[in-house]
């Protein structure tokens, strides 16, 4: 049940805080009313979601990285620029990991009484696994835009879209967050 905008009052996994009822039921703000086991099983469905977005993303991306050192002109790049890709192929490698960690999680921990604390920690290891992406996002852009166009414009570029991604992934949500909180 969602609140009166249709938003999700805890902010989805790892949102907001709910306060106790009776030590049974949790209340959140705009009239949610779940045991910890069923806020638990909601995150966790949200957090899936997501993590199915995300990962589909990296393991692409990923894929496509892996393949570059073995194209001809793998062997034309500057110094710099394999430099560039070492870093990128282990950001890459490092963000999918991130990301398929709450899967393992998951799987080592289920039936031992622990959904509320894996749902804590697996939206940690997702906004990290967010975090690494916008940093490989970054690098695989730097390395393409400096050997597409040569000069000192792709640190620009790359710098605009960093900006851009932090806009939509974080900038936003906050303002979000921000705006639904001072309607309450």
């Amino acid at each position: 049940m969602s609140g009166p905008t249709g938003r999700d009052p805890a902010g989805g996994p790892g949102g907001g805080d709910d306060a106790e009822d009776d030590g049974r039921r949790e209340t959140a703000d705009r009239g949610r009313d779940e045991t910890p086991e069923e806020r638990a099983d909601r995150r966790w469905g949200d957090l899936l979601q997501e993590l199915r977005v995300a990962q589909t993303g990296v393991q692409i991306l990923f894929g496509f990285l892996l393949t570059v050192v073995f194209q001809q002109r793998f062997t034309e790049l500057s110094d710099a620029d394999r430099y560039i890709y070492t870093v990128t192929v282990l950001l890459g490698a490092a963000t999918t990991g991130v990301l398929i960690g709450p899967v393992a999680m998951h799987r080592l921990l289920t039936g031992r009484r622990l959904k509320p604390e894996t749902v804590d920690l697996a939206s940690r290891l997702t906004v990290l696994g967010l975090v690494l992406l916008l940093c490989t996002m970054a690098s695989s852009l730097l390395l393409v835009l400096r050997v597409a166009i040569h000069n000192t414009a792709a640190a620009w570029l790359v710098a605009a879209m960093v900006l851009w991604f932090v806009l939509c992934w974080l900038v936003l949500p906050l303002w979000a967050r921000h705006r639904s909180k001072a309607g309450d």
